[in-house]
Order: C-alpha cells, then sequence, then structure tokens
C-alpha cells in the first residue's frame, strides 16, 4: 500500500526539532539564575520575582529582532554571532529605564529546520545572556515550508527586567549644561543594513568576502561584528552614581534617539569633533556618497550608548567606567531649546 502524507513529507520535520532541543538544553542551562524555577521544555516557564531590597519593583520588557544583518549570517555561513545582537537589542533597550535584565524569550523561524545549525544560532543567544545577566528561559521555534526562502531563517527577541519604581531613568531631570557621556560600538551593531548591503555588498566588485585595506579584514567579517551588551558596565555605574537618562544608539542614529530622553523645551548639542568614528563609517560615506545627515541619523556612526549626567558628576562618571573595561568620552551637552532636537558642531 502506498503510504500517505506524513507531517515530515509536508516539509515539518518533528525530530529534527526534538534533536535541536536536545541541543539548546544545555546552552539554556547555561544562562539559568536562581529565580528560574521552570524553563525550557514545558510550555510555559516560570520565574519567580524576588526583589526584598525593593520597595516597588517594576517590570521593563523590550523586544527587538536582528533585520537584513541575517543576510550577512547566510552569505557566510556563520551564525554563532546574530544571537548576541538579538539579546544585545533587547537588554540594551530596557537597560536605558535602569533595568536589570531578568530572562529572554527568542523566536526562530525557518522554511526547513536544521538543528545543527539553529542550535548555532542559540549558542549565540546564550552568550549574549550570559553576558548581560538574563536567564534564557524560552522561545519558538518555527519550521515554515515555503514560507522562507531555503537556507534563510529570522530571528525575534524578547526581554524582561526589573527596576525599583523610584529609580526609573525616565530623563525628566534633565536640565540645561548636563553632559553626554558615550560608550563606543563595535561596528554598525544591527542598525542601517539594508543601506550598508546597498553599498558594501551590492555594487560591482563587492561582496562578504571583498578584503578593504581601510578596515584592515573582509567586509562580511566587519559587518558581522556583533552589538555590544552595556549591562554590566551600566548598571555598575548606576549603583554608585546619578544618571539623568540614557539612550541606546539603534535605528535612527544619534539624530533620532537621543531626543527620545529629553524632556520638553531641551535639546541637545553634539560635538562631532570629540571623537573619531571608526573607519568602516567612512568607507560606508565615501562609496555610497552618503551625506553627512544621513549618515548620522542612519548609523550609531561610532556610538553605542549615551548618558546623561550632571555636569559635577563627569569626571567621576568617567572614571567608573574606565574600571569597567570601558572607553568613555564626552560628545556634547543640552541645551534649552524651544524645539527638541539634535545640533551637530
Amino acid at each position: 500500500m502506498k503510504q500517505g502524507m506524513t507531517y515530515k513529507k509536508a516539509g515539518v520535520d518533528i525530530e529534527e526539532g526534538d534533536r535541536l532541543v536536545d541541543r539548546i538544553k544545555p546552552l539554556a542551562q547555561s544562562t539559568r539564575r536562581p529565580e528560574v524555577l521552570e524553563g525550557i521544555g514545558g510550555f510555559g516557564a516560570l520565574f519567580r520575582l524576588n526583589r526584598p531590597k525593593m520597595k516597588d519593583p517594576v517590570l521593563v520588557s523590550g523586544t527587538d529582532g536582528v533585520g537584513t544583518k541575517l543576510k550577512i549570517a547566510f552569505a557566510l555561513n556563520r551564525h554563532d554571532t546574530v544571537g548576541i545582537d538579538l539579546v544585545a537589542m533587547c537588554v540594551n533597550d530596557i537597560l536605558t529605564l535602569g533595568a536589570e535584565p531578568l530572562f529572554f524569550l527568542d523566536y526562530f523561524a525557518t522554511g526547513r529546520l536544521r538543528s545543527r545549525e539553529a542550535a548555532s544560532v542559540v549558542s549565540g543567544i546564550a552568550r549574549g545572556c550570559r553576558e548581560s545577566g538574563a536567564a534564557l528561559i524560552g522561545g519558538e521555534t518555527a519550521e515554515l515550508p515555503g514560507f522562507y526562502a531555503k537556507g534563510e531563517y529570522d530571528l525575534a527577541g524578547f526581554a524582561v527586567g526589573v527596576v525599583d519604581r523610584g529609580h526609573i531613568i525616565d530623563g525628566r531631570t534633565i536640565r540645561a549644561g548636563d553632559v553626554l557621556v558615550a560608550l563606543p560600538s563595535s561596528g554598525l551593531h544591527s542598525n542601517g543594513y539594508s543601506l550598508a548591503r546597498k553599498v558594501l555588498l551590492d555594487a560591482p566588485g563587492m561582496g562578504p568576502r571583498k578584503r578593504l585595506k581601510e578596515i584592515g579584514q573582509p567586509v562580511g567579517e566587519a559587518l558581522l561584528t556583533p552589538t555590544r551588551i552595556y549591562v554590566r558596565p551600566v548598571l555598575a555605574v548606576l549603583k554608585r552614581y546619578p544618571v539623568k537618562g540614557m539612550a541606546h544608539i539603534t535605528g535612527g542614529g544619534l539624530t533620532e534617539n537621543l531626543p527620545r530622553v529629553l524632556p520638553k523645551g531641551m535639546g541637545i548639542r553634539i560635538r562631532r569633533s570629540s571623537w573619531t568614528p571608526p573607519p568602516l563609517f567612512q568607507v560606508l560615506q565615501d562609496r555610497g556618497r552618503i551625506e553627512e545627515p544621513e549618515m548620522y541619523r542612519t548609523f550609531n556612526m561610532g556610538i553605542g550608548f549615551v548618558v546623561i549626567v550632571a555636569p559635577e558628576w563627569v569626571n567621576r562618571i568617567l572614571a567608573a567606567f574606565r574600571r569597567q573595561g570601558e572607553e568613555p568620552f564626552v560628545i556634547g551637552s543640552v541645551e534649552k531649546r524651544t524645539r527638541s532636537g539634535v545640533v551637530y558642531g
């Protein structure tokens, strides 16, 4: 008798999914926190919120993806770093409110599941969770035949953190004269890749393995550099020093992200001469003939995170970041202005 249709013949391999679960369980276990009661494997994950030192604990959540940076991973067949990006984009966002990341969940979707490849992705997620102190407590793997191009997948993530209500950092105390302290990025992080790919990958003679002397490495490797996670150094500073506002420099660059933390009637003046963007940004600008305003509202220009502090605290906060292994620098200040926004000088 001719065998009938099966789920596997339709394109969904349950056994391969089971193999993936076996591969990722030890990865999730490496991120475990004592508050985790149940994690990977069940219908839901249990996490006990135990914060006796907080008067009024508030949960802070954030979700994001990696975007078309995944195209670089596909082209190079390297999948162990994009998970770091996924975690970073979420935990850096909730960090801006002063939140300590508690746990993380991921969503991995593909047309045909390859457990070894997917486990490589999750290894990056686990690494990002360990670096940020978050527990990887669950997620979803979806095999969707016919929905994604062959060899491609998509990622999304969700982070939850906690902050005492009295210590939420929301920018409301920012005043004219306050100072912007910046922490460097590792590269493009996870934003502006549609433009970067157009300039560096799609142009004649270019490609992911094209080595450029200006950056000292192949284009694909430079573009695949993971997003930095700022959780540990920033939380260490917050424990000792007052910070008024923070911004994660993601899509929209400095131009769009900094005004998000300002109270009404305040603007920011940035001194471009206070830092030199890494060579990759100059390569993008030159090869793409991109105008400077477009660069600053598309890319992070070498700055991944900004804290806004009162001027009397600047030197101590700079020193505190240096003790954490960071290389901070002052990039500008807050001004009283009828129209909010960023002015470059």
